[in-house]
């Protein structure tokens, strides 16, 4: 069985460190991480800089610079996807320090936007409670938005995104808990 056909087995599939191994040996192999990550990836740098083809020349940025920087990984420092968020983060970074631009929320995921046919007034109501939240999502800084946007844009636990933003899990967890909580309160204080 090739390394492809081992990584997209769902019965057994490779483990990152498997996968970086093999990548390590054989670059080709690196295109496997590239697939399991680009969604997230993406997603991640789409709602860090409200700009799909921003975030998409962010996400080559940042897997070239893995790629090139995968001699250097270390499993015993975290794990491979907070490694490569971290790069992520500092791609996006970067680019913000060369351009300056105001981040938007409009790159909410297409499945929170999805109408699935709903009615026209379903539409609305929810077009509604979208606009009431990026509204809110203004509000909170830079750093709040950034955790947020690492636990629901890309799917990162607690413990990864401390490893990305250089802090304790158990300060990521009171952070993630008091902002949504604080978004929540918001939020239904808005209602009409």
């Amino acid at each position: 069985m090739t390394l492809a056909a081992a990584a997209n087995d769902t019965a057994a599939p490779l483990s990152d460190e498997a996968l970086v191994l093999a990548a390590r040996e054989r670059p080709a192999d690196f295109g496997l991480l590239y697939e399991r990550y680009l969604p997230r990836v993406y997603r991640y740098l789409v709602a860090r800089t409200g700009l799909r083809d921003e975030a998409a020349d962010l996400t080559q940025t940042a897997f070239l610079k893995a790629f090139d920087a995968l001699p250097h990984y270390a499993p015993r420092k975290g794990t491979f996807a907070a490694w490569l968020f971290r790069i992520a983060r500092n791609a996006a970074a970067d680019a913000h320090r060369k351009r300056r631009p105001t981040v938007a929320w409009d790159g909410l995921p297409e499945a929170l936007t999805a109408t699935n046919g709903a009615s026209p007034e379903a539409i609305a109501e929810k077009r509604e409670r979208l606009d009431r939240l990026r509204h809110l999502l203004l509000g909170v800084d830079a750093d709040k938005r950034e955790l947020l946007a690492l636990r629901f844009a890309s799917d990162l636990s607690s413990r990864e995104i401390a490893h990305v933003v250089g802090k304790s899990e158990s300060a990521v967890k009171k952070q993630l808990t008091r902002t949504i909580a604080t978004l929540k309160e918001y939020y239904h204080d808005e209602l009409p």
